[in-house]
């Protein structure tokens, strides 16, 4: 530890700096809130501030992905369809400046310990910052996490590592300045999202790319397009309309599941329409499908051979063919987070571009040189990339050391069995302790910035009627958090989800419960049922 540096103490602690915390930064000072901000980071921008790996761009499509208040978007014109992260930093940048919210932000400061005291109704945090060795003492009445789904990454435990004499670089952690890759020998490990961007930008500058592959990935084509000031000025235009729309549709998108079940329609009705899905591009072919298409195996399978027969005609070579878009689905189609591509498949009718499947050879460890699979076969390396993820939707919260009314365990000890929180947004025996866009909300299932807004609106008018009537304390209850937990679980059991590994389910990180970590009603019902606990006096709360 290094030096330690004078106490300080708010009203209202945020920690994070992207959408969640720069949205509540905001939105509490105009209610006269003393309000500050700490960021691990350099800067604003959240998770586009780590995630600087080649390719890295957003897959939601603007404007929806994007803060909604006019002053935001009134002076601001995007580039393309789904920008890069390039773009998405200068937005934050731009929203930062606009808000004028630098002067109530701390950056470069990572949150430790934050621990609930009882005598003093406060929580105590503990600050490093790294950058100059020292930490701060922060005391705060409400401590509001907007750490996000992705904080954590995640590098599996491969024998061997510290062997490696090349390059090693998580995707999240990618140096900002840049990695040369031309003419390199590289490997990636990991076919999700991120995945399947590295591997679209590696493939045609390496002098040798291979790619490590546990799942074949489902992506869509991404349509991307480029946009002109009459193209952002139309989006202008239509923007009261789009928000509208965006907050009435079941995940934030511009569009919704069909109101028909898949065998409702003659197998040419189902062709026809999947065919107008498939030229709209996007997520339009997952989340504007047949309402029973990740729920019953019928659908699923019909949604999954049209993808098939879409995708395995781009790729050349028959093995790699086979293990990319396998006759058989990999899981139920839509319950594994998809993706989308501009090149992925054509990136592997490249010569240079090699596929393993490591459920049949898999890794055995790394080696001074490169990577040996199970078979004995050494793959020499210049690089190595780690596209493996993160511990989603948890990790943010319980990796940090969080103790409330019993300091003898943390959020993550009591989450060790099993995730518990009430409105996916608070837990029990953490007093004046919330968070935005993480476990048990719609979060994983929505459009960030349209879950972040709703649940910062309702943090914002919670601790204004505390303020109000001269509430101290905050508590859920025992029993609002079971019966939330048993909503969780009882929804994330219906249908095809729970029979994917998907981090959706935690499935991607060894010894985590294996449960639905989403709420899966959608943003509409969500809006409806937080805006009952409010107007029934906060139901499910213990107000002191």
């Amino acid at each position: 530890m290094g030096s330690m540096s004078p106490e300080k103490q708010w009203e209202v602690m945020i920690v994070g700096g992207g959408f969640g915390g720069m949205y509540l930064l905001n939105k509490l000072r105009k209610f006269g809130f003393d309000v500050h901000l700490y960021e691990a980071a350099s800067t604003f921008g959240g998770t586009w501030y780590w995630n600087c790996y080649p390719g890295a761009r957003v897959d939601s499509i603007v404007p929806t992905y994007q803060f909604s208040s006019d002053e935001t978007w009134d002076q601001w014109e995007w580039s393309e369809a789904y920008p890069k992260r390039e773009e998405l930093e200068a937005y934050f940048q731009h929203v930062g400046k606009l808000w004028s919210l630098h002067s109530d932000a701390t950056f470069n400061s990572r949150v430790v310990s934050a621990h609930w005291d009882m005598a003093q109704k406060m929580w105590t945090c503990e600050i490093s910052n790294d950058q100059d060795n020292t930490t701060t003492i922060v005391k705060t009445r409400i401590l509001l996490f907007c750490a996000g789904l992705a904080a954590v990454p995640y590098k599996p435990p491969f024998k061997g590592v510290d062997d490696f004499k090349g390059s090693i670089y998580h995707t999240s952690r990618w140096p900002r300045e840049g990695v040369d890759l031309t003419g390199k020998r590289c490997a990636v490990i990991g076919t999700g999202a991120t995945g399947v961007q590295v591997v679209q930008e590696v493939g045609p500058v390496a002098s040798r790319l291979t790619v490590f592959q546990r799942t074949p990935n489902t992506a869509l084509p991404m349509d991307q397009a480029a946009l002109s000031r009459e193209d952002n000025n139309k989006l202008k235009k239509e923007m009261p309309e789009t928000i509208e729309l965006a907050k009435a549709t079941w995940a934030g998108f511009l569009y919704s599941w069909h109101d028909k079940c898949a065998m409702e329609d003659s197998p040419e009705e189902r062709e026809k329409f999947y065919e107008e899905l498939w030229k709209r591009g996007g997520f339009g072919f997952w989340v504007g499908n047949y309402k029973d298409t990740s729920f019953t195996q019928e659908a699923a399978d019909a949604a999954y051979a049209f993808w098939r027969k879409k995708t395995a005609p781009l790729i050349k070579d028959p093995y790699k063919r086979e293990k990319l878009c396998p006759e058989k689905a990999p899981n139920p189609f839509g319950t594994k987070r998809i993706s989308l591509y501009r090149t992925y498949f054509d990136v592997f009718n490249l010569p240079t571009v090699d596929l393993i499947d490591v459920n049949e050879n898999p890794i055995d460890e790394f080696t001074e040189r490169g990577i040996k699979l199970q078979d004995g076969k050494e793959i020499e390396l210049d690089v190595i990339i780690f596209a493996t993820g993160f511990d989603t939707i948890t990790g943010g919260l319980t990796h940090v050391d969080i103790r409330g009314i019993d300091p003898s365990f943390t959020l993550g000890e009591k989450w060790k069995k099993g995730c518990q929180t009430y409105l996916g947004m608070c837990s029990n025996g953490f007093p004046n302790f919330f968070w935005v866009y993480g476990p048990q909300s719609p979060g994983p299932f929505s459009i960030g910035p349209n879950c972040i807004e709703y649940q910062g609106d309702w943090l914002t008018d919670l601790l204004r009627d505390l303020r109000r009537d001269k509430i101290t304390t905050i508590e859920a209850t025992l029993e609002a958090e079971q019966k939330w937990r048993e909503g969780i679980l009882e929804a994330g059991d219906k249908g095809l989800f729970k029979y994917a590994k998907s981090w959706w389910f935690g499935a991607n990180i060894p010894g985590k419960p294996r449960e639905c970590y989403n709420y899966m009603m959608g943003m509409p019902q969500y809006r409806k049922t937080c805006g009952e606990v409010r107007k029934n006096g906060y139901e499910g709360f213990q107000l002191k």
